[in-house]
């Protein structure tokens, strides 16, 4: 089970994940021998699943971000396609969805020019999609991978 003072505590590494144990435990009026107990424990569970930089992806060149929507010709169940799409390094997310598409993907690339090489010669080239639709994303107002904790970094609920 997850805990207030778990959830306090993840708020605070959603907020900056290199905060050290000692200001962690400062921030939470604890000692810092519990809360490396709490991340160890909350790390063996998978709560925690891993620590991240977040890259700028202009400066990487990586600048577009486009949505894929992918039909494929697998049954239901089968994840033969999907399982190679995820391989693929401009493939961030893929969702199985319902509705009339099977699968949605975010992408990021490079330019336009990319983004035709990666529809048109990678994933047509995957057995199975039948077809995809593209959206293209103007401007990103908000991205975030931080979970909703019900919980402020002060500790307030």
């Amino acid at each position: 089970m997850i805990d207030s003072t778990d959830l306090q505590l993840l708020a605070l590494l959603q907020e900056n994940a290199r905060t050290s144990n000692a200001d962690l435990a400062r921030r939470l009026e604890m000692a810092p021998s519990a809360i490396h107990q709490r991340l160890r424990k909350l790390e063996e569970r998978g709560v925690v699943r891993g620590y991240a930089v977040r890259i700028d992806p202009v400066v990487v060149d990586r600048g577009l971000v486009a949505f894929l929507h992918l039909q494929t010709d697998e049954r239901l169940g089968e994840f033969h396609a999907a399982d190679e799409i995820a391989r693929l390094p401009e493939v961030l997310e893929l969702h199985d969805v319902a509705g009339e598409d099977c699968y949605l993907a975010k992408v990021r690339a490079k330019d336009t020019a990319d983004l035709h090489r990666l529809i048109r010669e990678v994933i047509a080239g995957v057995e199975g999609v039948r077809s995809t639709r593209t959206t293209i994303v103007l401007k990103t107002l908000k991205e975030s991978g931080d979970l909703p904790l019900g919980v402020d970094v002060n500790g307030k609920s």
